[in-house]
């Protein structure tokens, strides 16, 4: 989003994507971006993680999104389907990059890979 604000302001960038930046304020960009990268840290630190240690880890950084996404400190902007499904596959790949067998998760868990998020998102 401040690169599309750069482009604006030099005029390399069509005044009609000047709302785009309005969509997405700094403040929730940078909230996500820190719940995200706790998630990252804290997969990264499980070395040969439990199926509870790692929905544990989901748990925690798809509760740190709700919050995020409820927030009306953000201009009452929240997350819509597109960025959702975005958030549930970063997610999905974070884990994956990390070594968790998602799909063997999921199935142990009687789910679809694409339900780890479920139980606990209100997004």
């Amino acid at each position: 989003m401040a690169e599309t604000a750069r482009e604006l302001a030099a005029g390399t960038l069509g005044a009609e994507c000047a709302d785009v930046v309005d969509l997405y304020p700094e403040s929730l960009l940078l909230a996500t971006d820190d719940a995200l990268t706790v998630f990252e840290d804290e997969v990264r630190a499980l070395w040969e993680p439990s199926d509870e240690a790692v929905f544990g880890a989901v748990e925690r950084v798809v509760l740190a999104l709700n919050a995020i996404d409820g927030d009306a400190g953000h201009g009452g902007v929240g997350f819509c389907t597109e960025e959702r499904e975005q958030l549930c596959e970063y997610i999905d790949l974070t884990l994956s990059e990390n070594g968790v067998d998602v799909p063997a998760l999921a199935a142990r868990r009687g789910i679809d890979r694409a339900e780890i998020t479920d139980s606990w998102r209100d997004w």
